[in-house]
């Protein structure tokens, strides 16, 4: 019994030190040829700001936006830039950093986003140019 107790402990004692916020929802869907991400959270302890960050099925994560702390603990997000490929799976995570510069990750979300061939040529244009 006593052992349960220490592990319980510790656990306890990780979350506080390692993720200055609870994430109550985390949300990302496909929406008008844009990925709407929305997540609300419980408390924000010591919270800086979070990251946004999204990936393609074989890539690495790579920084979208910083949204700072709200007061209400809900966020939303509009990625207008996912539109490269037709049926494209991306996974989206949020980063959370707080005041002492420690980074904690939310559970990766997937989503199939689909774009309608004029914004996806548009965008590889606009990409040649940037």
């Amino acid at each position: 019994m006593k052992t349960k107790l220490t592990i319980l402990t510790i656990l306890i004692s990780a979350t506080l030190l390692y993720a200055p916020t609870t994430i109550l929802e985390f949300r990302v869907e496909s929406q008008d040829n844009n990925v709407l991400i929305t997540w609300k959270t419980s408390s924000e302890v010591n919270l800086s700001h979070f990251e946004i960050e999204r990936r393609t099925v074989n890539g690495q994560f790579m920084f979208l936006a910083r949204v700072e702390p709200e007061p209400d603990k809900s966020y939303e997000y509009v990625d207008q830039t996912a539109f490269k490929s037709t049926d494209a799976v991306y996974a989206y995570r949020l980063k959370i950093v707080d005041k002492d510069g420690q980074t904690a990750y939310s559970a990766p979300q997937n989503v199939v986003h689909r774009v309608s061939s004029v914004k996806r040529t548009w965008g590889s244009i606009k990409a040649l140019f940037r």
